[in-house]
């Protein structure tokens, strides 16, 4: 008898798409829309924490604002900072700041707030030929789904798409075996 492994929980899911142009054209409406939309796939299969990020940012970016839901056990989060560089830097400030030490952990901690753990699964709206400029430090050890969709018409079915994406793979954590 072969025993089938479970699929790791899926806990933590980042979407990274559009611009901070594109998110500044969203209405409270629209938002509310799509982080309610979005956060019932997500908890549907158990994750608790969603957080949504502008693929790029545009020069001026406009001044937006962190947006948050929950829907049933999960925390839906649209986080509008573009840089990831920038979100590092403010990360280890932040530590500083507050006399924490300055370790991959703490770091860590700092960057993937709502979420306590790292994202298990970072969903792109583009081509696989290049990385969001918004995402540094997570994309180390998630899996990465490309979707080939632009930010106004994501929907429930596409992040439904991704995770079934994601619910068949092997997943080796960095390893390259």
């Amino acid at each position: 008898m072969t025993s089938v492994e479970a699929a790791p929980p899926l806990l933590h899911i980042i979407v990274v798409g559009g611009t901070s142009a594109e998110w500044a054209s969203f209405g409270d409406a629209q938002w509310r829309a799509r982080l309610g939309e979005l956060g019932k796939v997500a908890d549907h299969v158990g994750a608790r924490w969603l957080v949504l990020r502008p693929f790029a940012g545009s020069t001026p970016a406009p001044r937006l604002t962190d947006r948050s839901t929950t829907v049933g056990a999960c925390s839906v989060v649209a986080q509008p900072e573009p840089d990831g560089r920038e979100r590092v830097a403010q990360a280890v400030d932040r530590l500083r700041v507050d006399a924490q030490a300055i370790t991959e952990d703490t770091i860590a901690a700092q960057l993937n707030a709502p979420a306590e753990v790292d994202p298990d699964l970072v969903v792109v709206l583009g081509s696989a030929s290049q990385l969001p400029t918004s995402l540094v430090w997570e994309l180390a050890y998630s899996e990465l789904v490309f979707l080939p969709v632009d930010w106004q018409h994501l929907g429930a079915a596409h992040l439904d798409d991704a995770i079934s994406s994601y619910s068949h793979r092997h997943r080796r954590f960095g390893g390259i075996d």
